[in-house]
């Protein structure tokens, strides 16, 4: 029974990858592309995790952790590029 669950979770969280990726290419703004990139970070983590009940394995808890926090580095690089326009702020002689 819980195999079916967990199928049915993976085919569901692919299509909303699907969606996802439609949203990066169409996106009527930035600030929406970058939402859907780091949604489709999540959508990964959790296939990846759906993955591993499949196969019965904690092989793959690295992998999980490793990508959730480069998403969210990501996520927020972009965020701050957004608003200010550059990642690193640097000091600047006046």
């Amino acid at each position: 029974m819980l195999d079916i669950i967990i199928q049915i979770t993976l085919v569901c969280v692919s299509l909303s990858m699907l969606a996802f990726v439609y949203r990066v290419v169409k996106g009527p703004t930035t600030p929406d592309r970058v939402v859907a990139l780091d949604a489709i970070g999540m959508g990964l983590v959790a296939i990846i995790a759906l993955v591993s009940l499949i196969l019965d394995t904690f092989a793959f808890l690295d992998v999980i952790l490793l990508i959730g926090i480069l998403a969210f580095i990501g996520t927020v690089a972009f965020s701050k590029f957004l608003e200010k326009g550059e990642i690193i702020e640097r000091e600047r002689d006046h």
